[in-house]
């Protein structure tokens, strides 16, 4: 099943080599796929960085199509405070669809994803 590898994951990686057997592990079997919102989070640091190897290995990975149900992220927004879960941001959301819509598992290290799993039916890398 592919996963979609969350920013928080990635600046990690990048930052202190944290979780980099898991994340390894998942690029040598070619299970990891990205989207727009992840790339727009991580290129403009890579770029202040520069970090061109980086970033044209990112554009080399797997890209979901996004294809953003507003109507959905509403009706996702409606379901977390109704549950209790008030800190939710749209991007999260928007994420959430997208590895939903694609039949993706989520691998983060942003408790938000965690909270969501459930309310969500959210497919969590453990």
């Amino acid at each position: 099943m592919p996963v979609l590898v969350d920013t928080s994951v990635w600046i990690e990686y990048f930052r202190k080599g944290n979780n980099s057997e898991k994340l390894d592990f998942l690029i040598d079997e070619n299970l990891i796929v990205i989207n727009d919102l992840i790339l727009a989070e991580l290129v403009p640091f890579l770029k202040v960085r520069n970090q061109r190897k980086v970033n044209e290995l990112l554009h080399n990975i797997k890209k979901l199509k996004m294809d953003i149900d507003w109507d959905q992220i509403v009706d996702f927004q409606f379901i977390c405070l109704k549950n209790g879960l008030n800190g939710i941001g749209i991007p999260d959301l928007i994420l959430a669809q997208n590895a939903k819509q694609n039949h993706c598992e989520i691998y983060s290290l942003d408790q938000h994803f965690m909270l969501m799993k459930d309310v969500l039916k959210l497919r969590l890398l453990a």
